[in-house]
């Protein structure tokens, strides 16, 4: 498997098979561009932390949601595990985040005018 992926050329496509004391030369693959889709990131701070916030609660939700089908029976034991996880990391970012906007806020309210 290792062998597999010291062959990939950073063009996308495999480089030829180098000996010893050979540099690799990059061979570029020629076919279809590459049709990444981009998101539009928003323009402000506060879009930005709306956008946030809704994502924080769609993964909390996912992490209670997979929880119950759990206990249920109805998901893996990985799958709880794995959305729990990935809702306790989210709930202590968010944490983390609210922290340092009241530290800010307590910093700004101590200055004089």
């Amino acid at each position: 498997m290792l062998d597999g992926v010291g062959k990939l050329s950073p063009y996308g496509g495999f480089a030829g098979t180098v000996g010893a004391g050979q540099i690799a030369q990059p061979t570029p693959v020629v076919g279809t561009p590459n049709t990444v889709k981009t998101e539009t990131l928003p323009t402000d701070f506060g879009t930005l932390l709306g956008q946030m916030t809704l994502d924080a609660i769609t993964t909390l939700k996912s992490g209670e949601q997979t929880a119950v089908a759990g206990v249920r029976g109805q998901a893996t034991t990985q799958q709880v595990v794995e959305a729990v996880m990935a809702a306790e990391q989210t709930l202590q970012a968010g944490i983390a985040i609210r922290d340092k906007v009241v530290a800010a806020y307590l910093e700004i309210s101590r200055m004089t005018i």
